[in-house]
Order: C-alpha cells, then sequence, then structure tokens
C-alpha cells in the first residue's frame, strides 16, 4: 500500500536544520524529521541565552542550515559578521503571529526550493521564507 505521506525532494547529503529558540521545539521538529531531514535545536546545544554571533559562527563553522524567524540577523554588525565569516546559511520566516504548526507547515512546504537554494548557493546568504512557503534568496 503506498505511503499518504507528502513526499518532497530528497534532502542533500548529510545537510543539517538547525532550528533556532525563536521557533521553538516542537512541532517543527518532528515536521522536518517525517521529511527525512536531520534537526538540531538551539537548546540542545547552546546555552538558552548564548548571544546570536555566538551560535551562529558555531553553526556556519558546521556548515549547518540555519532556520528562524529572527529578521534582525541581517542587520547588527555582529551578527553580520558571523554569517559572512562562517558562510552561514540561514532561512528566515518573514510571516509573523503564527503558532507551531503553522510554523512547521511552511518550512515542510518550503523544503523542496530550500534544497534547490542549498544545491546551488554556497553561503553566506541569507534567505526569506513567506507564508505561503514562497523562498527568496
Amino acid at each position: 500500500m503506498p505511503s499518504k505521506k507528502r513526499s518532497v525532494a530528497k534532502p542533500p547529503e548529510e545537510e543539517v536544520f538547525f532550528v533556532d529558540r525563536s521557533l521553538g521545539v516542537e512541532p517543527i521538529r518532528s515536521s522536518l524529521e517525517l521529511e527525512g531531514v536531520i534537526v538540531k535545536i538551539h537548546d540542545d546545544l547552546f546555552k538558552r541565552d548564548e548571544e546570536d554571533h555566538v551560535w551562529l559562527a558555531e553553526v556556519g563553522n558546521r556548515n549547518w542550515v540555519v532556520l528562524t524567524k529572527d529578521q534582525r540577523l541581517r542587520y547588527r554588525p555582529l551578527e553580520i559578521a558571523a554569517l559572512r565569516d562562517s558562510r552561514c546559511r540561514v532561512f528566515v520566516l518573514v510571516a509573523g503571529n503564527m503558532k507551531g504548526i503553522e510554523i512547521a507547515s511552511v518550512f515542510v512546504k518550503a523544503l523542496r526550493r530550500i534544497f534547490a537554494i542549498l544545491r546551488s548557493h554556497p553561503g553566506p546568504f541569507v534567505a526569506r521564507i513567506s507564508k505561503s512557503g514562497r523562498v527568496a534568496i
């Protein structure tokens, strides 16, 4: 019997998605893992109040992909330097006032385009994801 799971493009080999604390943990972790994505959570690896430029540098140096809804990352000097120096690849949800399940749904809907961007752009970059799942770099 065929699976009822919606199929998205296969994730690039060995990609790890780092979920910033601004997104919470569930249901985004389980939703992405159901799609075959390897997920790491901010609070599992860093202090709860770790400064953004510290974890951005570490995540970028590990070549992980950042998922966040913190649109200010690309405007603060320390974060910009960390993004640039570590060649960080960041996807920012630009829609506000959404519940966890809605956020997870947007990221799942955007996965095909996220994978395409990851294959074609080495970083550093900050891409925007809209509520509709549209991704623009």
